[in-house]
């Protein structure tokens, strides 16, 4: 089965992302979906969304749990019915999940395409980013702000919030992996943990909340 990375935040958080290669078939094995999930399946034309539905299955398992352990709420919200919290993404071939027994976390996988130049002055502020040696870094850096706040937006899951006018992301150099953000909705101020990894072509951003 190819699990292909898992991660260590801390002592309480963890991620693990997947590779889908499996036929639909395959990916059916050890896996049983609850009415409501088996409905969701059903609805699913894409075969893509299908294997990547239950790739997500097998992730669960990774860390002991069944479908039936993953409920959603009217907004389509993915939690864990032990309590512990959960976020899960998926982008093509890759899906991937996070889940921390003490805090909210959100986690996004991208793959890095031109398209995102097209649509970056709806999310962030565009200027920032056209010191950039290159077409390729702006990509890069745009999809790592882009998962960046997809990921705090699955965190803080207020759907009046705007990732260009709410989410501010501090920038950031490609080898440090990691930067900082913060959401500033209603008059309230909430700072996150912004960690990021990049792979075939892929971006994987995932975030927490900074408990300092």
């Amino acid at each position: 089965m190819p699990l292909y990375k898992t991660i260590t935040v801390n002592e309480e958080t963890s991620l693990a992302i997947w590779k889908v290669q499996e036929t639909e078939e395959n990916l059916w094995l050890g896996v049983t979906l609850t009415p409501y999930c088996q409905n969701r399946f059903n609805g699913m034309k894409s075969e893509l969304h299908r294997k990547a539905f239950l790739s997500i299955r097998h992730l669960l398992a990774n860390y002991g749990y069944t479908d039936a352990d993953l409920i959603y709420d009217e907004n389509g919200k993915p939690h864990l019915k032990d309590g512990n919290f959960i976020s899960i993404t998926h982008s093509h071939n890759f899906t991937g999940i996070i889940i921390s027994s003490t805090e909210h976390v959100g986690i996004d996988i991208e793959m890095q395409r031109d398209k995102i130049l097209r649509i970056a002055h709806k999310f962030t502020p565009f200027e920032e980013y056209r010191t950039l040696a290159n077409t390729a870094a702006v990509v890069r850096k745009l999809t790592i702000v882009w998962g960046a706040k997809e990921s705090l937006y699955k965190i803080y899951g207020h759907r009046g919030v705007s990732f260009l006018h709410h989410i501010n992301v501090q920038d950031f150099k490609f080898d440090t992996n990691n930067t900082t953000a913060q959401i500033i909705f209603q008059g309230n101020l909430s700072n996150y943990k912004i960690r990021f990894l990049e792979f075939e072509q892929f971006t994987c951003v995932y975030a927490t909340r900074d408990k300092e």
